[in-house]
């Protein structure tokens, strides 16, 4: 065999397709697609397209799905002829074309094996059986076994099971017209997405500018070119990884913010869905970011938090800590009146601030859950550099028993706040004391937020530190 008699034979037969006779459908095909995102790597893709059908029973090759569609979940129906359209039988062929794919396809079979004369650059052609096509190859040529690829392999077809994109094949019986409108949806992993937030602090601390952003990631598959996008927050019950119905979802967006943004938002049961205005593209193996949200001088507060222990209350300890670490965090109200009032995805918040050369520097993140319209986002940005505190317990006494089976306990203690700062600072002492318990002394004025939770508000001055003592008497 010649050469080039060769090259043409080879690739005549791997551009054969997988079934001559069936029918199918490509991208070029598509009318439109919309694709709604949620929230645990799952997504809802409505694909519509026109098709060219005959009458009574054929099969439907519908590529370019995604190479992770849950294909029990799959559903075609005609849009121009409705209930003329059955769907008898349905196969998703997920192997795809690869030369490794096609030679396990081969074991047990034969193949033509070309070599070529490097002398001469003749070529010739032997009949070999696969055996084996695990971590190489094994050939039967003639008498002998082979290891490895001698030559270049030709093979008679490509089987009707391995494709060059993700396909779903139908058996369907039309009793409508030739040409339908038809649209298949599925439910599909491989595309997630999640929501970041970048926020910016002014020069006082007392206000910020708020953007969301949403962050789109494509491991499906295929494409979906000027999709439809809506994405779902919320926790939508699964059973075994599969939805048990389609969930209703609900949405984003107060009416002063909708101007500033780029999606709307719809209420529907117990979710949040987000509609981006425009058609957009999401490419196979792609990840991109879309305007949520924006909102400028919203309101917050800074807190320094300096969090206790609840194990030192039942023993003697002593010294507890010295330069123990104040917590910084802000706090805003997600409300109309403070410039937002939507509900928020889960994500990260990203805080900056712009340094003295007005140059915006990084500052800290934490994360937030789906956070309903009017209630409060609080976030940690860190632990404060020039406010520490020192503190002992200065008096512990196991006290008789008041009951059976009780135990009493009175301690004291003493914190002493430092602030390195040139300005005065308030710092929330927070004691988590258990049991039953009371304060006894104190030298400050306290709170007491939770059964478990007291609270002072200690005012640090400039350069100088402040001290809280206290006594307080627990029973288990």
């Amino acid at each position: 065999m010649r050469p080039t008699l060769a090259a043409a034979a080879a690739l005549a037969l791997l551009s054969t397709p997988a079934v001559a006779d069936e029918t199918r459908s490509t991208l070029d095909d598509q009318q439109s697609v919309a694709v709604t995102i949620y929230n645990d790597d799952l997504a809802l893709v409505k694909d519509q397209r026109k098709i060219q059908l005959g009458n009574g029973r054929q099969s439907l090759a519908f590529r370019d799905v995604s190479a992770r569609i849950r294909p029990e979940t799959a559903l075609l129906r005609s849009l121009s002829s409705p209930g003329k359209l059955a769907v008898i039988e349905q196969n998703f062929d997920f192997d795809l074309l690869t030369p490794q794919k096609l030679l396990e396809k081969y074991v047990g079979k034969s193949v033509n094996v070309i070599r070529t004369n490097p002398a001469t650059g003749a070529e010739t052609a032997e009949s070999a059986q696969v055996l084996a096509a695990n971590n190489g190859v094994v050939l039967k040529i003639g008498d002998r076994i082979e290891t490895g690829i001698p030559g270049r392999l030709v093979y008679p077809d490509v089987p009707a099971n391995l494709r060059d994109r993700p396909t779903l094949v139908m058996l369907l019986d039309n009793g409508g017209a030739a040409q339908q409108d038809v649209e298949l949806s599925y439910l599909t992993g491989g595309l997630s997405w999640k929501a970041d937030y970048v926020a910016e602090l002014n020069a006082n601390d007392d206000k910020l500018d708020l953007s969301g952003w949403v962050t789109l990631t494509n491991t499906s598959g295929t494409t979906y070119r000027d999709a439809k996008l809506q994405l779902v927050a919320g926790d939508v019950n699964r059973v075994r990884d599969e939805l048990r119905q389609m969930p209703a979802v609900a949405g984003l967006m107060a009416k002063n913010a909708a101007a500033e943004s780029r999606m709307a938002e719809e209420s529907l049961l117990e979710y949040h869905l987000y509609t981006l205005d425009r058609p957009t593209t999401i490419a196979e193996n792609q990840t991109k970011q879309v305007s949520l949200l924006s909102a400028a001088g919203v309101p917050v507060r800074k807190e320094l938090v300096l969090k206790g222990n609840d194990y030192y209350y039942g023993s003697s300890y002593g010294e507890l800590g010295q330069k123990m670490k104040v917590g910084v965090f802000i706090e805003f109200d997600n409300r109309e009146t403070s410039r937002l009032g939507m509900p928020l995805p889960k994500g990260v918040v990203r805080v900056y601030k712009k340094d003295s050369a007005g140059n915006a520097q990084f500052v800290g993140e934490d994360g937030i859950d789906h956070t309903p319209k009017n209630e409060k986002v609080r976030l940690k940005l860190g632990d404060a550099f020039d406010v520490t505190a020192d503190k002992k317990q200065t008096d512990f006494r196991k006290l008789p028993n008041p009951a059976k089976g009780n135990a009493l306990f009175e301690s004291a203690y003493e914190i002493v706040l430092k602030n390195a700062k040139k300005e005065t600072v308030s710092v929330t002492v927070q004691e988590p004391i258990p049991g039953d318990w009371k304060v006894l002394e104190s030298s400050q004025p306290f709170e007491k937020a939770a059964s478990n939770t007291a609270l002072w508000k200690i005012s640090v001055p400039a350069e100088g530190s402040a001290t809280l003592t206290y006594r307080v008497q627990v029973r288990y």
